[in-house]
């Protein structure tokens, strides 16, 4: 939302004049001379005070009307990990099951502080609990390869089975020796905002901007109808689709290769694989479909399911659009539907 306390917007607005980094995705500000908005950290020549308004999250700024910034590329940037986050990250990649300490982080000359104030931001816990649900997972893919319950448990520094067995319960529902089903959710960043991808061991079952309204709802079910439980972490399908969606950006690729996890009735399934075979660079609607799917009565239970889909983008909902041309709904907004519809269209005709 627009924030107007105005010692908040003045710190704000000192933190854009130095191209504060650790204020990057705390605010957003609009210029109104321009009609651009941008991150603390935009390397252009700085507004004047009375020229800009601030805002606390991207969906409010494209709302009021204004566009992302050529340079600092907000959308894209601003939930990047700045540059201290980065480096605790790399310890956890370094050894995925170590513990790393707010006294180790010091040791780096990394602020524990800001390091938690960001995961709680962008992923809604701290890094503590971040760094415990990938030990739980690597756990998980260690037991499933065959190791004993006490070997991965003291493996990855847990001192006690009972306490791993706690910890493995707590997280997923399971507990070690049941061989818990999990649902793996990573954030990828993508030029018009943040996304999370869900994965199963059988393939990707979410794909949605994060300010995707519902999705709470989406998570809810999604772990109900799979009966698992979502954690923080990676897998192939995770990796894959992150590449994938990556070129799709670039406009150097068209079409999909990744394996779906996609619960749903018969129909749904039938209208998402009928969404799917709308060609890249095209666009229907949902009398079409239904046309299509040889039901042409079907069109209120065609625009539910495809209201119901999961995977934003590789199943394209974005390229369906009003009979008379106009935008309908779509859960990510309707600016980014009308910039993937362009972004497509550019590519297709060799922009």
């Amino acid at each position: 939302m627009k924030v107007n306390d105005i010692a908040q917007c003045d710190t704000w607005y000192h933190a854009l004049v130095a191209r504060a980094s650790d204020y990057t995705g705390v605010f957003f500000v609009g210029v109104k001379t321009t009609g651009v908005f941008c991150i603390s950290t935009c390397r252009a020549r700085k507004p004047k005070r009375e020229n800009v308004e601030f805002y606390d999250d991207i969906k409010s700024v494209l709302n009021a009307g204004f566009r992302p910034c050529k340079i600092c590329r907000p959308t894209e940037n601003a939930c990047t990990a700045p540059q201290v986050v980065e480096q605790a990250i790399s310890l956890l990649r370094v050894d995925p099951k170590a513990r790393v300490t707010d006294w180790q982080l010091r040791q780096q000359n990394i602020s524990p502080e800001r390091v938690r104030r960001w995961f709680i931001q962008n992923h809604g816990m701290t890094f503590q609990a971040y760094q415990r649900m990938l030990r739980v997972n690597t756990a998980l893919q260690e037991l499933k390869g065959g190791r004993t319950t006490t070997d991965v448990a003291f493996d990855s520094g847990y001192e006690s089975l009972s306490g791993f067995g706690y910890t493995c319960k707590k997280l997923t529902g399971s507990a070690p020796s049941e061989t818990a089903q999990v649902i793996l959710i990573h954030r990828i960043t993508t030029p018009i905002g943040p996304m999370f991808v869900c994965a199963t061991e059988q393939g990707v079952c979410l794909l949605e901007f994060v300010d995707r309204r519902m999705l709470e709802s989406e998570f809810s079910e999604l772990q109900t109808r799979l009966k698992a439980k979502i954690i923080a972490g990676e897998n192939a399908h995770t990796r894959q689709a992150e590449r994938e969606i990556t070129e799709y950006f670039s406009g150097a690729r068209h079409n999909f290769t990744l394996t779906l996890d996609t619960p749903g009735s018969a129909f749904q399934q039938s209208v998402w694989q009928h969404l799917q075979n709308v060609p890249y660079g095209a666009t229907d609607h949902y009398q079409g479909l239904a046309e299509k799917m040889g039901n042409p009565a079907a069109v209120r239970a065609v625009a539910g399911a495809n209201g119901a889909n999961r995977i934003a983008i590789v199943i394209p909902c974005h390229r369906i659009i009003g009979k008379d041309g106009s935008l309908t709904g779509y859960g990510g907004g309707l600016a980014r539907k009308k910039w993937l519809i362009e972004h497509e269209r550019k590519f297709v005709s060799g922009g």
